[in-house]
């Protein structure tokens, strides 16, 4: 069997759910979060309900969009026998398109519950005009979980996802969580906000750049197939450029204690991820390194946000 693949030949029904859902990209739902928390640390706005509540929508639509994912590469094309990377529950035939819409269903309105009750313990009754403006940028984020490649027009087939996952694990994430604690947005919080943009995309890079070539035969014009694959790595290249300097120069515009530089710890795991992206060519060999990118992420955020709150 492919070593890449992350379903086993005959898995139980549970396992072949849990594994639907794609663990190893879940740090990014929490690494954005983190960090918005950390910075409303730094600035004495924490709230752990809110962050927590954050924590857990931003997982339920993490979840939503790894469903509709497998969902909608079966149903387009691009998870198909051409397919190198890791095999897909509906794919292989683990679970049944029908019920994976269902999955889909009950994790949109998980999504929606949960993003309610933030809200409400965000702002309570009195702040409704705020209340619906984040329950657009919610019910924007379920749509954008569904139809990166699950809907008719799938923007991840155009080669948008990019731009989504910028937004929406970028700036949405980290300046809403920072916003829903502090009432507040000071303008530098864009920076950390940046890392979290920055980074995420590049752990979307690795996956387009693993499945450039099924993704040409399914008609799928991800980024890395639009710039091909040297190109495609520059491209890498600056994403994880920017997220470094992003923190960098957050630390220079705001700096008041040596600490907040604890997260160059972390910068020889970026650098390892955008050597090894350029050296590894076939989809087995790249795909560690989409696993390895989330994690660092993760680990950069909590190294940044301990240095800014430490410091």
């Amino acid at each position: 069997m492919n070593k890449t693949q992350h379903i086993p030949q005959n898995p139980g029904l549970v396992k072949a759910w849990i594994s639907a859902f794609r663990p190893r990209t879940l740090p990014l739902a929490f690494s954005c979060i983190g960090m918005g928390g950390f910075m409303a640390a730094a600035h004495g706005s924490f709230n752990a309900t809110v962050v927590g509540l954050c924590v857990l929508t931003t997982l339920f639509l993490q979840i939503l969009s790894n469903l509709a994912n497998d969902y909608g590469d079966s149903l387009h094309g691009a998870d198909s026998e051409h397919r190198e990377g890791p095999k897909r529950a509906v794919q292989a035939g683990h679970i049944k398109a029908a019920h994976m819409k269902k999955g889909m269903a009950v994790f949109s309105l998980l999504s929606l519950v949960s993003g309610l009750l933030l809200l409400w313990v965000a702002f309570g009754t009195e702040g409704l005009y705020l209340f619906l403006i984040f329950l657009g940028l919610g019910l924007a984020s379920i749509w954008a979980a569904i139809n990166y490649t699950a809907g008719s027009k799938p923007y991840g087939y155009a080669g948008l996802g990019d731009i989504f996952v910028f937004v929406f694990f970028g700036l949405v994430g980290v300046l809403g969580t920072y916003f829903l604690q502090a009432q507040s947005l000071p303008a530098l919080v864009i920076l950390p906000a940046l890392v979290c943009g920055f980074f995420s995309t590049a752990v979307l890079n690795v996956n387009n750049i693993r499945d450039m070539k099924s993704d040409v035969l399914a008609g799928k014009r991800s980024i890395p197939v639009r710039l091909g694959p040297v190109r495609a790595r520059i491209y890498h290249t600056s994403l994880l450029a920017g997220g470094v300097l992003s923190a960098v120069a957050y630390v220079l515009f705001n700096f008041y204690s040596p600490w907040q530089f604890l997260f160059v710890l972390a910068v020889p795991l970026v650098i390892v991820n955008g050597v090894k992206v350029w050296q590894k060519q076939t989809p087995a060999e790249l795909d560690p390194y989409l696993k390895q990118m989330a994690i660092t992420t993760m680990l950069f955020v909590l190294l940044f946000g301990i240095g800014q709150v430490a410091g």
